[in-house]
């Protein structure tokens, strides 16, 4: 018999399977920040972000109604979907067309302020980018959205000897890319 998963959102799931919008509210502001920045780091694409984190909040209140407590964590569940989601979104873009896609608009601070702080994030998240997608995949939920290894492993599917290998793989990729910015050149 599988053992019961304490889950912290199972009393707002639940009421927001009964149509309790305060519970719906909650879990939004409690769950958006994390998922914006889970797709930002897998897709790169504002627009994309935003409709992975719409799409993944739709599955999830149409699902709510029928989530059955103790089976898997709330957090873990709308983690999976929304990585699903931006893997349909990546293989839908490799369809389309062979290249990269195109730059990104700066949002970061004025011209003047912070060039080495942009450029270096410019660089990991090129590098990031780079990455083969398991790889990346176990970055982003290990380092960003600061799951340990047990969830994400779960979550991805994998042992934790699985994601101990990408993760060590995707490290040595992301250090070698990354020589030059460690050396302070």
């Amino acid at each position: 018999m599988k053992e019961r998963v304490a889950d912290p959102d199972e009393a707002l799931v639940l009421l927001a399977g009964r149509g309790d919008q305060a519970a719906v509210r909650a879990l939004v502001a409690g769950k958006l920040p994390r998922l914006l920045a889970l797709a930002r780091r897998m897709l790169g694409d504002s627009a994309e972000v935003e409709d992975v984190a719409q799409e993944a909040f739709i599955k999830a209140w149409r699902f709510a109604p029928r989530w059955r407590p103790g089976e898997a964590k709330f957090d873990t569940w709308l983690h999976r979907v929304a990585l699903n989601l931006c893997y349909d979104r990546l293989r839908r873009r490799k369809r389309i067309s062979g290249e990269p896609p195109p730059d990104q608009v700066d949002e970061g601070p004025a011209p003047d302020r912070g060039l080495y702080a942009r450029d270096v994030g410019r660089r990991v998240g090129l590098a990031l980018a780079a990455l083969p997608d398991r790889q990346r995949e176990a970055i982003v939920l290990c380092h960003y959205q600061e799951l340990g290894n047990i969830e994400a492993a779960d979550l991805m599917g994998v042992s934790v000897e699985a994601l101990e290998s990408l993760l060590s793989r995707g490290r040595r990729a992301l250090r070698g890319a990354l020589a030059d910015l460690a050396a302070g050149v």
